[in-house]
């Protein structure tokens, strides 16, 4: 008899001990020294090699390197797919997407991915009209690095106002986040 774990749930996280890799710690020192969004530096080589690169990989890849960039210039928008105008007979509230009508679901294929999903969201990329729908995969994988690029843009405006350390645990908690949305694992919105 197989027996499959689910793996250890958040909070089972925050019982977890901490040891800091002082490699790892170290290029983070020297990147906050003179924080910026250059790639060549040891510390942000190493999170779009190991964690950046693989989390936005998709199978297609000419729309996946767009997004990159996309989100690295913080032109990307993330967006719930809207209902279109809904008929004048009565429906459940489930029928019509929720509680508020406003949120629908589209069963098509995930622009990123190729396969058939339902498509709760769509991206749209800087300015450009077109939008691209996305399975909730793909959107958790996004997010993940969209939560990591925004919080390295507050370390770079001075907005964070944590010790070092304090600073490099957050940063290691949102590479935990990408490694574990680019495996397949995220939340689901239940309503």
């Amino acid at each position: 008899m197989l027996i499959v774990s689910s793996g250890p749930t958040e909070s089972q996280f925050t019982n977890l001990s901490l040891q800091m890799d002082s490699v790892l710690f170290a290029e983070f020192l020297l990147w906050k020294e003179h924080p910026s969004r250059d790639r060549s530096t040891a510390f942000l080589s190493r999170i779009y090699r190991e964690d950046i690169g693989p989390c936005l990989s998709f199978t297609r890849s000419e729309l996946s390197q767009l997004i990159q960039r996309a989100v690295e210039n913080n032109s990307l928008t993330i967006e719930p797919v809207a209902m279109s105008a809904l008929p004048m007979v009565k429906a459940s509230a489930l029928e019509c997407g929720g509680p508020n009508g406003f949120r629908g679901s589209v069963e098509t294929k995930c622009a990123l991915s190729g396969l058939s999903r339902v498509c709760r969201h769509r991206i749209k990329l800087g300015d450009k009209g077109s939008y691209y729908y996305i399975s909730p995969s793909s959107r958790a994988r996004i997010t993940a690095v969209c939560n990591f690029f925004t919080y390295i843009r507050y370390i770079q405006q001075g907005l964070v106002r944590q010790n070092a350390e304090q600073m490099f645990w957050e940063v290691m908690r949102l590479r935990r986040e990408m490694t574990v949305a680019k495996l397949g694992f995220y939340l689901t919105d239940q309503g």
